[in-house]
C-alpha cells in the first residue's frame, strides 16, 4: 500500500496553500480597479486563454495529487460531486470543471484554480452547519471560475508582468514538486513587491464572487443569508487566533464584507421562493456526519455523545448515521446494521442511503444483501460512481476479485482523473492475478501524480509482459508510452 501513497510533507503542504494564494489571488504587481462585470472575450483571454488555464490546471491537479493527502471515499466524492454540479447548472459558469477534489485535512478551506478545478478541505463541511454556509462557499467558488478572476489579474499586470507571472507558477510548482526550498524563496520574493495593491484587488474580487455567489444561491433555492452567517462564525471563530486558516489568508474577510453579504440576503427577501427540496439538507447532515467521523479518534465516546443527542430525537437521520458510524467503527456492527437499516427503509431510492447501507453491511460481513441493494441501486442508476465503487468492494470482500476488476475497470473509464479508482484497480488486479493490468493501472496513478517515470516504467513491465501475438494491446501499450514522454517533455520545458 505504501507503494503508492504521495508525499505529504508539511513542506509540500505550505507551498500547495501558497499556491492556492498566487493562483486565486496572484498579482504581485497589479493595482485597484472597479468592480465590473468582464466581457469573457476582453483582453484577458488574449493574455491568458482558456486553453492555457486548462494546462495551467492539468499541471496544477497533478502537483495536488503529488503533494496532498486526498479523500478517496466515493460516497463523500459523489455528494460533493453532485452538489456541486447543481449549484453550476445556476450559476454563470458556461465552461465544465475539470476536476473536484477533497482534501483530507480538518482545517476550513476552499479553492478555486484555472482549468475549472474547485477543491475543499473536508474540514469545510464539519465547520459549515448547514447546506446553505456549505452551498455559499462553494459559489463563492464558482464565481471565481466564472468571472476568470485569474486571467483577469494577469490582464491587470499587462504583458511586462507575464514573465514574472511564468517564474512565479514555475517556482511554485517544482518546490512543490521537489519540497526544495527554491521555490517558496522565489514565491516568497514575488509576494513581497507590492502586497498592499495585491490585497486591494484581491477584495474587490472576493465582493464580486460574493455577490454573484448569492445570485447563484438564490436561483439554486438556497438560502442567501447562509454566506453571511458562514462569514460571522468565522470572524467570530478566529478573531483572536495567531493563526487563521487558508480560507480567511486566501479569501480576506472584513466588516464591510459582510455587511454586504448581509445587504445584499435582504435584497433577495422578496424574491418568491421556489419549491423546497428537503432531501438535499438531509444530505448534507449525512455527509456532514461522515466527514465528522472520518477524523474521530474515540469511537466509544462518540457512541455516548449519539446515544444521548439520538434519546433526544429518534428521527434526526442524521444523528442516527452518526452513531451507526461510531458502532461499526468500534465493532458493533449489527446494531450499526439496524439502526442505518431505519434511515435506508425511509427513502430507499436515494443513492446516497443506497452506498451508506451497503457499506455498513459490508463491514458486518452481509455480503448477499449488500450485493442486492446495490444490484438494485445499479439497475436504477447505470454507472453510478459510489454504487459501483461499493459493489466492487462487497465482491473483493467476497474474494470475487474478477467481477471488482470489471466494476472498476468501467469506472476508470468514467473517470480517468480520480486517483482513488486506479488506486484500487490496481490492487483488485493483483488479487485477481492479472499483474498486466496491475501495471497498467499503476501507470495511470503515478501519470495522475505527475510521476512520469515512473509511469513509463510500468507501461514498460507491462509491455514485456504482453505476447507478441496481442498486436492490439502491444499498438495500444507503444502508444500510451509515447503520449506519456511527450507529456513528461512539456512538462519540463
Amino acid at each position: 500500500m505504501a507503494y503508492y501513497q504521495a508525499m505529504q510533507s508539511r513542506h509540500a503542504k505550505t507551498l500547495f496553500h501558497l499556491l492556492f494564494s498566487s493562483l486565486v489571488g496572484l498579482c504581485s504587481l497589479c493595482h485597484a480597479a472597479p468592480i465590473d462585470l468582464p466581457n469573457l472575450g476582453d483582453g484577458a483571454s488574449r493574455l491568458i486563454s482558456p486553453q492555457l488555464e486548462q494546462e495551467i490546471g492539468s499541471a496544477f491537479l497533478k502537483q495536488l495529487h503529488a503533494s496532498l493527502p486526498l479523500v478517496g471515499d466515493p460516497i463523500l466524492q459523489y455528494y460533493v460531486e453532485t452538489q456541486l454540479a447543481d449549484l453550476v447548472q445556476y450559476s454563470n459558469l458556461r465552461s465544465p470543471l475539470q476536476a473536484v477534489v477533497i482534501v483530507d485535512d480538518e482545517e476550513l478551506n476552499a479553492f478555486a484554480a484555472p482549468g475549472g478545478i474547485i477543491g475543499i478541505n473536508l474540514g469545510l463541511m464539519i465547520y459549515a452547519r448547514d447546506l446553505d454556509e456549505y452551498a455559499s462557499v462553494m459559489a463563492h467558488e464558482l464565481a471565481h471560475l466564472s468571472q476568470r478572476h485569474f486571467a483577469r489579474r494577469v490582464e491587470a499586470q499587462q504583458a511586462a508582468s507575464i514573465p514574472t507571472l511564468v517564474s512565479t507558477i514555475a517556482a511554485i510548482l517544482v518546490g512543490v514538486a521537489g519540497g526544495s526550498d527554491a521555490g517558496l524563496a522565489a514565491l516568497t520574493t514575488a509576494q513581497a513587491m507590492g502586497q498592499a495593491s495585491q490585497l486591494r484587488f484581491s477584495r474587490e474580487r472576493e465582493i464580486e464572487a460574493d455577490r454573484i455567489g448569492l445570485n447563484t444561491l438564490v436561483r439554486a433555492n438556497l438560502d442567501p443569508a447562509g454566506m453571511a452567517r458562514m462569514f460571522e462564525r468565522m470572524q467570530q471563530a478566529y478573531r483572536f487566533t495567531r493563526k487563521p486558516p487558508e480560507f480567511l489568508l486566501t479569501h480576506p474577510l472584513s466588516e464591510s464584507r459582510i455587511s454586504d453579504a448581509k445587504s445584499q440576503a435582504r435584497d433577495y427577501e422578496k424574491t418568491p421562493p421556489r419549491q423546497a427540496r428537503p432531501e438535499r439538507a438531509e444530505d448534507y447532515q449525512l455527509m456532514r456526519a461522515r466527514a465528522e467521523s472520518r477524523f474521530s479518534q474515540n469511537p466509544r465516546n462518540e457512541i455516548k455523545t449519539y446515544r444521548k443527542a439520538r434519546s433526544k430525537n429518534v428521527d434526526d437521520a442524521a444523528v442516527t448515521y452518526a452513531l451507526a458510524l461510531a458502532l461499526s467503527k468500534n465493532g458493533e456492527h449489527v446494531e450499526a446494521v439496524d439502526l442505518m437499516r431505519g434511515i435506508y427503509r425511509a427513502d430507499s431510492n436515494r443513492v446516497l442511503m443506497m452506498a451508506a447501507f451497503a457499506e455498513l453491511l459490508i463491514a458486518a460481513e452481509q455480503y448477499r444483501e449488500a450485493r442486492q441493494i446495490l444490484e438494485r441501486g445499479l439497475a436504477l442508476y447505470p454507472d453510478s460512481y459510489p454504487l459501483s465503487m461499493m459493489l466492487a468492494r462487497a465482491a473483493t470482500a467476497e474474494k470475487r476479485y474478477a467481477v471488482a476488476e470489471i466494476l472498476l475497470e468501467g469506472q476508470s473509464k468514467r473517470r480517468p482523473v480520480d486517483l482513488s479508482v486506479w488506486f484500487e484497480l490496481a490492487e483488485t488486479a493483483g488479487l485477481a492475478g492479472n499483474v498486466t493490468g496491475v501495471h497498467l493501472a499503476r501507470a495511470e496513478y503515478f501519470f495522475l501524480n505527475g510521476a512520469y517515470h515512473r509511469a513509463i516504467q510500468h507501461l514498460e513491465y507491462a509491455k514485456r509482459l504482453t505476447p507478441a501475438s496481442n498486436q492490439q494491446l502491444n499498438a495500444k501499450l507503444s502508444q500510451r508510452i509515447q503520449d506519456l514522454r511527450v507529456a513528461m517533455r512539456r512538462a519540463s520545458s
